[in-house]
């Protein structure tokens, strides 16, 4: 047979690796990343073989015997033809136990491909797992904390709108110095600060419309027990080892570092001090016994989950990242706790209560927490489809967590999906410039709905966006105020439409022949392509783009056609179609409209679309196709009170 051409090198390499992926394989069909990288080296070797093809093909077709079945067939296919030929030279003739060999670890691996397929292409199209990241309770939250937190639940939003099972988690970082210290200046108790803080990000998200599915604290029982299972599997698997530590540590970011990280600058009293040189926050030195994560073993594995740039978005940050994992010198074994006489405030590490787990692994394990984890039922939403962070996290996101991931034989994130900062009149946010903006004020000024709308349609992923109040006065009167609210209540007031009438629009479609109206159809017809694809690609600025182009169309189109005069000819029936015409593409782009921008604001458009008696059933993403497209007969429809969707902003600075 032709596999006794495979080399030894490569046939043990497949042996080897197949016998892993057998182990992953029964133990649990979705633990897809924990032999991967290996396993595809392998067989991107194995496929060069110019008989590979031809001996698949066939296992392939074998595949509903059993392995024991399909093998034995194999060795009884090969007594006959030595039966047949008799003697075959020995420089030639493959020996029966490899070729068996070779075919079980083919079949094993025709057969976990397809379970993976399989595996993996169902929680691609079905279940959605989306996540913003635990928020430090260090201090209370502002506009960056929001912006995160409403970017990961217009994802949520869409992907429920497309017809997936979707969860959107999100909580609070309560361990940790800093957490410590905040406590202290506070003059709290810790615990009663953590509470205290935890409160008010939730309150944020429940008064944005967050919708979130699970709010998790790091403080909460079922977190320490799925963390002190998580350090055991790591453990178990050999990636944690007791060692010595000494170097440069910093509270604020609760991280070491090196030499190079560090530099050197002045404080308030001419002292110089050493300071992170990418925080600037001061840092001070450590000498202590704790536990090491063999980070550096995971360097190709990341390198392999990195050949996808679609793991980070936008392009600028997954450059940014393969570059570091590329340098390789991140990729230093890391320490993984901390004593507790120095960090007291956090989970102790299993069978060592001397010390703390170090707080980014045990925040990092919320996503797990809040799925039930260890419980196997976790696997049902394994991996997550989206991680919303910001840039600062980057490296805890994409390069510790796949790492430690790997390492426990889990899966990592499918896409990690990283935003830039949020500037406030030019300035850096922050404490110090007196300038860090609070949800709360700005939703008092501009309504919740109103920041939110801002915050998404201002926000460019890539690079820092600014809060101004001049800036969000004039986009949300100039986008929902006129444009949008402006056109519902043009369309919908008495002088226009006095009967409350949303006429059926299949029945309007060919009426209006203007350049104007037919301009209105044309952007209609590809609004919800142009915003599908740019949801997906996490731009939702260009979704309201898109959005406000077609309505700021569909007013020229209500300016050309003058329903104001035609509803005084109500003895012209020419007059009286193109005014229900009129108000029908009008009303119907309004409906398109609201709920292509349900996931940037649902409160405003869902109660957009109880006026225009939209079944909660017709609010899918299918559902934004124009309504004269269908083929389906529509019915005409009556609203039966006034909307007003948006009030005009004067003089917010008052």
């Amino acid at each position: 047979m032709a596999v006794a051409f495979l080399s030894y090198t490569k046939y043990i390499r497949l042996l080897r690796c197949m016998q892993n992926s057998s182990i992953l394989y029964e133990t649990s069909k979705r633990s897809i990343m924990t032999t991967r990288p290996r396993l595809e080296k392998v067989l991107e070797d194995l496929q060069k073989n110019p008989f590979f093809d031809k001996y698949a093909q066939k296992i392939a077709k074998l595949q509903q015997t059993s392995p024991e079945e399909f093998l034995d067939r194999v060795s009884e296919k090969e007594r006959k033809i030595k039966e047949e030929k008799g003697k075959v030279p020995a420089a030639v003739r493959p020996s029966t136990q490899s070729t068996r060999s070779f075919l079980t670890a083919l079949w094993k691996y025709n057969h976990f491909h397809r379970e993976i397929c399989r595996s993996y292409s169902t929680s691609a199209s079905e279940y959605k797992y989306v996540t913003t990241p635990i928020f430090y309770v260090n201090n209370v939250p502002h506009i960056g904390h929001l912006y995160t937190a409403a970017l990961a639940d217009t994802i949520a939003r869409f992907n429920s709108m497309l017809g997936h099972k979707t969860i959107l988690t999100t909580g609070t970082d309560e361990h940790g110095t800093k957490v410590q210290r905040a406590a202290e200046l506070n003059k709290l108790p810790t615990k009663e600060y953590c509470d205290k803080i935890s409160l008010s990000f939730k309150n944020m998200c429940d008064t944005f419309h967050v919708e979130y599915s699970d709010f998790i604290r790091t403080t909460e029982v079922r977190h320490r027990e799925a963390v002190h299972h998580f350090w055991n599997r790591l453990s178990e698997r050999g990636h944690i080892y007791s060692g010595k530590y000494s170097g440069w540590y910093c509270v604020a970011d609760e991280a070491f570092l090196s030499d190079a990280d560090i530099t050197e600058k002045k404080n308030n009293k001419g002292e110089t001090m050493k300071v992170s040189l990418e925080s600037g926050h001061p840092v001070e030195w450590a000498e202590e016994d704790n536990f090491k994560f063999r980070l550096s073993a995971f360097q190709d594995d990341l390198k392999h989950w990195l050949k996808d740039e679609n793991v980070v978005r936008p392009e600028k940050f997954h450059k940014m990242l393969s570059q570091w994992v590329e340098d390789g010198e991140i990729f230093k074994d890391l320490s993984i706790s901390r004593p507790l006489s120095r960090v007291s405030w956090g989970i102790t590490t299993p069978g060592d209560d001397s010390q703390s787990i170090y707080v980014w692994l045990d925040a990092l394990i919320n996503y797990l927490t809040v799925l039930g984890y260890p419980n196997e039922n976790f696997r049902q939403f394994w991996p997550p489809s989206v991680q919303v962070i910001g840039k600062d996290i980057l490296k805890f996101h994409g390069v510790y967590w796949p790492a430690f991931l790997i390492a426990a034989g889990l899966e990592p994130p499918k896409t990690l999906v990283c935003h830039s900062h949020w500037t406030v009149e030019g300035e850096k946010m922050s404490k110090s410039n007196t300038n860090v903006v609070s949800p709360f004020d700005a939703a008092t000024q501009y309504s919740p709905e109103g920041v939110r709308y801002f915050l998404l349609r201002e926000s460019v992923p890539h690079k820092d966006s600014n809060f101004s109040e001049n800036t969000v006065q004039l986009i949300l009167n100039a986008d929902l105020a006129d444009n949008l609210g402006n056109l519902v209540r043009r369309c919908t007031s008495n002088l226009i439409n006095s009967e409350k009438e949303i006429p059926n629009p299949k029945l309007f479609a060919d009426v209006l022949k203007s350049e104007q109206a037919l301009k209105v159809k044309e952007n209609l017809e590809f609004l919800k392509a142009t915003a599908e694809k740019n949801y997906k690609s996490f731009n939702v600025h260009h979704v309201v783009d898109a959005v406000m182009t077609t309505l700021h169309s569909a007013n020229q189109m209500f300016d050309y056609h003058k329903p104001w005069a035609l509803r005084k000819l109500t003895s012209d029936l020419e007059a009286e179609k193109e005014l229900k015409a009129v108000i029908s593409l009008t009303l119907e782009t309004v409906r398109v409209s609201a709920l292509i921008l349900h996931p940037v604001i649902p409160k405003l458009t869902s109660d957009l679309l109880d006026f225009l008696q939209v079944p909660q059933e017709n609010r899918t993403w299918e559902d934004t196709s124009p309504a004269y497209l269908e083929t389906s007969p529509s019915e005409n429809r009556n609203y039966t009170k006034d909307c007003i969707f948006f009030e005009k902003i004067r003089d917010a600075k008052k």
